[in-house]
């Protein structure tokens, strides 16, 4: 485990060091193998997006802006990050958490969900979609990422990879965002999903990583715990404009 744990911190400085990795999801199982552990961020460069905070409705999260008067264009940054349907709990940076959560309800696939979106069509960054699912009752499965972006910023193709973690190692989760880092156009996440550290104490968590991004472009944090044995969850929010 020793191997692991340099692996992550050094993912964690690297993370730390990135002004702009964009939105944001970690999937993991915390130390005492008692939870389940999701984490989702979301930041912005320009107004419109940084507008933006996560309020709870009906035990869902969603986007929702901080001064209605200065919305241009909701379309791309209005959404639920979080749903959950009996043992599955859906979260991702945009829409597509409404077409993973109409699927599953109906017995569909976390793949075949996905398999009918692409990426964002905000040309020309063709932000990458990245979800994630959780299903109690999924014994082959501990959790799924996924993305869908393009390929080198060419809005005619689209790559679509998906990743299961068969096993949840204790103390740790993959984090997986939308983007390299910063620039023109924004540069696509291009690696595999990485190890970092998660922790028991679900404050601990939100504090860890709302610590660790860029303190200029983040904007809110979102983490919950899932119970394995009961399926009970709590949700902690974070908002830079509040």
């Amino acid at each position: 485990m020793q191997g692991i744990k340099l692996r992550a911190d050094s993912n964690i400085d690297l993370l730390k060091n990135n002004p702009y990795p964009g939105r944001g999801i970690i999937l993991g199982m915390s130390p005492d193998a008692k939870s389940l552990v999701q984490v989702y961020w979301i930041m912005g460069r320009s107004e419109n997006s940084r507008n933006r905070i996560f309020v709870e409705e009906n035990g869902f999260i969603k986007t929702e802006a901080w001064d209605a008067s200065k919305v241009k264009d909701p379309s791309l940054i209005i959404y639920f990050a979080a749903r959950h349907h009996d043992s599955r709990h859906i979260i991702s940076n945009g829409d597509q958490t409404d077409t993973v959560y109409e699927a599953v309800k109906r017995s569909g696939t976390f793949e075949e969900a996905l398999n009918t979106r692409t990426f964002e069509p905000d040309g020309p960054n063709y932000t990458p979609r990245i979800s994630g699912l959780m299903d109690l009752e999924d014994k082959k499965c501990t959790y799924k990422l996924s993305i869908l972006k393009s390929m080198h910023n060419n809005p005619d193709f689209c790559v679509r990879q998906f990743y299961c973690y068969e096993k949840g190692v204790p103390g740790y989760g993959h984090c997986i965002h939308t983007y390299a880092g910063d620039g023109e156009p924004l540069p696509s996440f291009d690696r595999e999903p990485y190890l970092v550290p998660v922790f028991d104490d679900i404050n601990e968590t939100a504090d860890f990583y709302w610590k660790t991004l860029n303190f200029e472009n983040k904007i809110s944090i979102l983490a919950k715990y899932i119970d394995i044995e009961t399926n009970q969850f709590k949700s902690i929010i974070i908002n830079k404009n509040l």
